[in-house]
């Protein structure tokens, strides 16, 4: 039987030298029956040439203009899909590939027609041992938890596993779940994008499914990460549109409040905090919209 067909769509803004990495690491693998897309957000540090004269079998697109990381992918989602995707594989640029990841992933979806999604293995770039994400967990106060984050690989996950949700740096859907559920919704422009898509698709009947055997290292969120101020905007906010869209617990709602209101008086009052004092604004701007029911863009 012939291999299904994957498109990946990799998004990439002034980050020639990482998009270069990820596309070596993809065409060094072992799958073959693959597509490419990059898309290109008005990059200036010569993303475009360097792409074209390495890697000419690549489909590159360039963005007219600047839709979020969901909006931005759902460009590319569109292109492949309409060029007859089996399943699609949204993957940030700072990520390299094993070389069996991309089979590893495909095998494990096509063993059962009601997996939807799967991700990898994913670790830190910097500490290549240690885990980053082994899937995500929602828990009873939907706090999105990065199952086995910091942990050493001792071998502790091995066998595929349904999860709540993949980390976003790399997530392989199936053809038919985009058919049903639709793309990234772009009212979140960027951030708990992926984990909203896997809630619907779970709440749509698809199993999403964790893949330890497919490994990928992450360049992103080092265990010494610190939020930029959009991050901490865009997290703040988002969190409860994801809490709104699919209609959360009392007590999830209840405990966002309590959590986001605690980390503001906590930034402003104490001194260990005091050096984030623009991230608390940011926060506090993304909770303001949040109550206001502004999505997309950020304003300003």
């Amino acid at each position: 039987m012939s291999e299904p067909c994957v498109f990946i769509v990799i998004l990439n803004t002034n980050r020639k030298q990482d998009t270069l990495e990820a596309l070596a690491s993809i065409f060094a693998g072992a799958y073959k029956n693959l597509q490419v897309i990059v898309l290109d957000n008005q990059s200036t540090d010569g993303s475009v040439e360097a792409v074209r004269a390495g890697y000419p079998q690549v489909q590159l697109l360039n963005l007219e203009k600047n839709l979020g990381y969901a909006g931005n992918n759902n460009v590319g989602i569109e292109a492949a899909m309409q060029q007859g995707a089996d399943w699609v594989l949204v993957l940030n640029e700072d990520t390299i590939l094993d070389p069996d990841c991309l089979t590893r992933l495909v095998e494990a979806g096509e063993a059962d027609e009601r997996i939807g999604i799967v991700g990898p293995l994913v670790y830190h770039h910097n500490e290549p041992g240690v885990i980053q994400s082994a899937g995500v967990w929602l828990d009873s106060v939907w706090r999105s938890i990065h199952i086995g984050q910091n942990e050493p690989d001792r071998g502790q996950y091995t066998d595929p596993r349904q999860v709540d949700a993949i980390s976003g740096c790399a997530i392989l859907v199936r053809r038919q779940v985009i058919e049903q559920v639709g793309s990234l919704d772009e009212r979140f422009f960027y951030y708990w994008e992926e984990t909203e898509w896997c809630v619907r698709a779970r709440k749509a009947g698809w199993r999403v499914v964790h893949v330890p055997k497919a490994k990928l290292w992450h360049k992103g969120v080092q265990r010494d990460y610190k939020p930029s101020l959009s991050v901490s905007y865009y997290n703040t906010r988002n969190r409860f549109l994801l809490l709104s869209k699919h209609k959360a617990p009392l007590r999830a709602w209840a405990f966002a409040y309590f959590e986001t209101l605690r980390s503001l008086m906590s930034m402003s009052v104490r001194r260990k905090w005091r050096d984030q004092l623009k991230n608390r604004d940011a926060m506090f701007q993304g909770f303001r919209d949040a109550l206001r029911g502004r999505w997309g863009k950020k304003a300003g």
